[in-house]
């Protein structure tokens, strides 16, 4: 469980501290917290299937998800303000390293014609964005217990200040960046 937790204190601290000539451990980037999403279109015509992202969501993480609600009305879409339109779960601490080290050693490679994550998809300030299309990628989801296929969003807060020691803290991670 708190394997990659170890692999950061024991190697990554040390390997940024030298790359990046740290004087200050507190300098040191870290992974703050992960946001996984699921949105959910089809939940104004289908309610149940918040239901279904709901449970696949909390197999996924370990932790319950919070429904999240459109802000705006926008009639093309027949939706109005306060409909729920997808959920989100924030992953802090000890659940946080597990879901990281489960999604880059046995998510990801279960991609078909996996040749690595997009290097491109940093904020300016650090931050990580990576986008799944199906959430049968992880072991806790039965592929006959479905009713549909969820992509997914998923978002690495960390404490860098810039996208070079972001990058470099996934990969020292094990982030499986494309070259």
């Amino acid at each position: 469980m708190a394997r990659l937790k170890d692999k950061y204190l024991n190697e990554v601290v040390p390997a940024l501290q030298q790359k990046f000539n740290y004087k200050n451990i507190m300098e040191i980037p870290k992974l703050e917290k992960v946001v996984i999403n699921i949105g959910l279109g089809e939940a104004v015509q289908n309610p149940k299937a918040l239901d279904a992202a709901i449970q696949d969501l909390t197999m996924i993480s370990g932790q319950k998800p919070v429904v999240t609600k459109a802000k705006k009305s926008i009639a093309a879409f027949k939706l109005r303000a306060g409909m729920p339109v997808g959920v989100k779960v924030t992953l802090r601490g000890d659940r946080m390293y597990e879901f990281v080290d489960k999604l880059i050693n046995v998510a990801l490679p279960r991609v078909r014609d996996f040749r690595g994550v997009s290097p491109k998809s940093f904020d300016g300030r650090g931050n990580y964005s990576l986008g799944l299309k199906e959430q049968l990628l992880f072991p806790e989801i039965e592929y006959d217990k479905i009713d549909n296929i969820r992509g997914m969003e998923i978002v690495f807060t960390t404490t860098a200040k810039t996208d070079e020691e972001g990058r470099e803290l996934l990969k020292l991670l094990g982030m499986p960046f494309a070259s």
